[in-house]
């Protein structure tokens, strides 16, 4: 299968997940500047989900520039993460609406954690494909990314824990974590993604 073709349909589907979240807002009813702060809440968590897909996102092109060839179980493995992705605007949209109440916060929670584990799913799947092929080259960039190496250690499912626990005392603290992760991720990418166009998996 050709990668390309996997590539945009997931370039399409990410662009129109953002699309379907931006069309959530609603104009305020009057012309009054002070209307606009009460959709903070909303903005909030579409600004944590845009973030949440812009990580992805980068870090999906990322180890899909070192498959070397698109097989049935990546293409799956992709579609699975995609449909987990495709959940944002229903999570993001209910959070933002009750930002302060412990149910969609645990519910975006949920759908943060299993979006997680389908990355997670898919790295492993391209990581087994490589080694059928012996791309060691690949593995290694792919276990060494910041992002897996986060999802395969202790720290991921403690994070989860504790912040369901703080979800039912303090309800905001699901998004504020959400978001913590969401920046180191971002920040801490690998080392050579910005020079994708020079780099090959051999």
């Amino acid at each position: 299968m050709k990668k390309s073709r996997v590539e945009a349909l997931t370039d399409a589907i990410v662009a129109i997940i953002i699309t379907i979240m931006v069309l959530d807002f609603k104009v305020p009813n009057t012309p009054h500047f002070y209307e606009i702060f009460d959709g903070i809440p909303e903005l909030f968590a579409y600004i944590v989900s845009f973030a949440f897909i812009g990580v992805a996102w980068y870090n999906q092109h990322y180890i899909f520039y070192l498959v070397r060839r698109v097989t049935k179980r990546i293409y799956w493995a992709n579609n699975l993460w995609l449909f987990t992705m495709s959940l944002i605007p229903v999570a993001s949209a209910w959070v933002g609406k009750f930002m302060n109440s412990v149910a969609p916060q645990l519910f975006y929670l949920l759908f943060f954690t299993a979006w997680n584990l389908s990355y997670l799913f898919l790295c492993q799947v391209i990581i087994s494909e490589m080694k059928n092929e012996n791309d060691q080259v690949g593995m290694r960039k792919i276990k060494n990314t910041m992002s897996y190496r986060f999802l395969t250690s202790w720290k991921f499912p403690t994070l989860i824990i504790v912040t369901a626990i703080a979800i039912c005392f303090f309800p905001v603290s699901g998004l504020i974590f959400s978001l913590i992760e969401i920046i180191i991720n971002g920040i801490y990418t690998a080392p050579d993604g910005d020079r994708l166009e020079g780099t090959q998996s051999k």
